[in-house]
Order: C-alpha cells, then structure tokens, then sequence
C-alpha cells in the first residue's frame, strides 16, 4: 500500500527561470513537487482488498453471530407452566426449572388460568410468534382448563378432534358464542409459529394427583387432542403425561401427595421440578432436535423411555 498525503509546495521558487522561460512544462514542474498535506493516493493491489474484505467479515461473524445464531426455547401454557404456578410461595409451574437442564435460554410465557382458546382470544399465541426467530422451539402444553363449562368461562372448547368441529356456548349474560376445538387452535397456533421460521412441540398436559389402584389415573381426553395435533402438523410431541405418571408411579402416593400441598393440580416447587425432569426425559426418548441442548444435568434425569 502506497499512500501519500500532503500539499503540493514547488520545490522551484516562483522566480525559477526554467519555469518562467517555459522549459519545464506543468507536468513536469509537478513530477517535482515535494507532496506535503493536500492529496492522497492510494494503490492497493485486488487481492489485498479481498483480504481485507475477508478479515472483516470474519470479524463481523464473531462480533454479531451469538446475537443471530443463539435460540430460545418459548413455553406456552398454564398454571401448571406457569411462574408461581396455582400461587405464589406455595406452588409453581415446571416450566421455571426447564432452563436448568438446558444448553439455551427459556422464556416462560405460560399463564395460569388459560386454555388453548383464551390463550388464543388474548393474543397470546400471536405474541410468541411475534417474538420467535427462525430456529427457537415452542412448546405447547394445554388441557387443565380446556373442559366444558355452563355458563361459558371463556375457556371451554368444543367437544371433539376435528380441526372443523365447533360448538354453539353459552355465556352468563345470554350471549351465544362460536367457539372450536383443541386442534383448531394448537394446529393454528403451529403452522403461524412454522410460518416463522420455530419449531413447536406439542406437550400433552401434566397428570392430576389422582391414583386408580396403586397408579396414576389414565389422561382426560386432551392428552389424546394434543398428540392428534401433533401428527396432522407433522412437530414433536412428548407425552408429557405418561412421562410424569411414570415418575410419580414410582415415586409412590405417599411421596408424590408431597407435592400437591393444597390442591390435586397444583405442584410445589420440588414437584415441579420432578415434572420438568419428566419432559426432559421425554425430550431425549423422541427425535426432537431440541434434545441437543439437553446439558449434563438434562442427561442424568431420572426415568426410563416409554
């Protein structure tokens, strides 16, 4: 690289009798100009530049790619998800202990009380998917809330896994409302996440501290909703509910009764902890892609696959 930059001050003083007489002509006369600080000239070869062009962009890459590159695992839920799950210092959701057995952040936007229609009414679906970049996971875990109810509660949905089935409710003030079902609104809420790029997992709900005989009572109906839902969208599914049945089966009733201190649904925070190990297991006993961000901690959960 060549640059030289300065003003051009003749080395001739104006007097110069070559000059005046002609002798030297103007390109000559500047060839002899001694450049001090009004032109610069650069000359740098093509290969050099593409060096150069290279090297900057190599530190760029570093510079900017944890920010491009990095995912984010999204939770969509309720209160069994959920921070402080069915209330604060008693209980919690399985969702806050997920990132511990996790390579890449969780953010936790569960909410108790919701159900896959209010979830979706509320806009919160569209707030994810809003958020998401291409490459973040979402799971989806809904269920508890999901049921009939007389007067419509905002939550219920129509009885059936049709993607097309709906029902006519009814709500306390007379009011009649169109509301779909389970799979409408999780296939919906998939295919805008898939439009953006996510990746979503469908979770079947977290089972109720209910024993038949010695063992958990089988699942509600929604366990089966979630996994057709999975299927017709071609995502993951864990079933959730088998996986945290299997680990409270062999826990026992006595133990697991610990982490239901006021209700059958609610979790303690160790509960919710055994129900986020749970998943992970499901998660390693899948094909999800997610299972390469399990850590060392995720490994050694507890449980065999099913």
């Amino acid at each position: 690289m060549v640059c030289q930059v300065g003003a051009a001050t003749s080395l001739w003083p104006s007097s110069d009798p070559l000059q005046r007489s002609g002798v030297l002509s103007r390109s000559e006369h500047k060839s002899k100009t001694q450049p001090i600080n009004s032109w610069c000239e650069v000359k740098v070869p093509d290969q050099c530049v593409m060096k150069m062009l290279a090297q900057l962009i190599v530190v760029l890459f570093f510079l900017f790619a944890p920010a491009i590159l990095a995912q984010t695992v999204y939770l969509a839920g309720d209160s069994t998800m959920a921070k402080n799950g069915g209330g604060a210092g008693w209980s919690d959701g399985w969702g806050q202990y997920l990132g511990q057995y996790l390579t890449i952040p969780v953010v936790n936007n569960a909410i108790a009380g919701r159900s896959s229609r209010s979830f979706t009414e509320e806009g919160r679906f569209t707030t994810i998917v809003n958020s998401v970049k291409t490459g973040d996971y979402v799971i989806i875990e809904f269920g508890h809330n999901d049921g009939t109810a007389n007067p419509d509660n905002g939550r219920q949905v129509a009885v059936g896994d049709g993607y097309d089935t709906t029902a006519t409710v009814t709500a306390s003030d007379g009011t009649k409302i169109l509301v779909h079902s389970f799979p409408y609104y999780i296939q919906n809420a998939i295919n805008a996440l898939k439009a953006k790029g996510a990746i979503p997992i469908v979770s079947s709900q977290t089972p109720n501290n209910t024993w038949v005989s010695g063992v958990i009572a089988a699942g509600p109906r929604f366990v089966g909703y979630a996994q057709v839902s999975a299927s017709r969208t071609s995502v993951t599914y864990v079933d959730h509910y088998a996986y945290v049945a299997q680990a409270y089966n062999k826990l026992g009733e006595t133990a697991t009764n610990t982490f239901f201190p006021m209700d059958h649904t609610h979790t303690s925070p160790a509960g919710a902890n055994v129900v986020a190990q749970a998943f992970v297991r499901g998660l390693l006993c899948g094909n999800s892609a997610l299972k390469s961000k399990i850590n060392s901690a995720g490994q050694a959960v507890p449980n065999g696959c099913m």
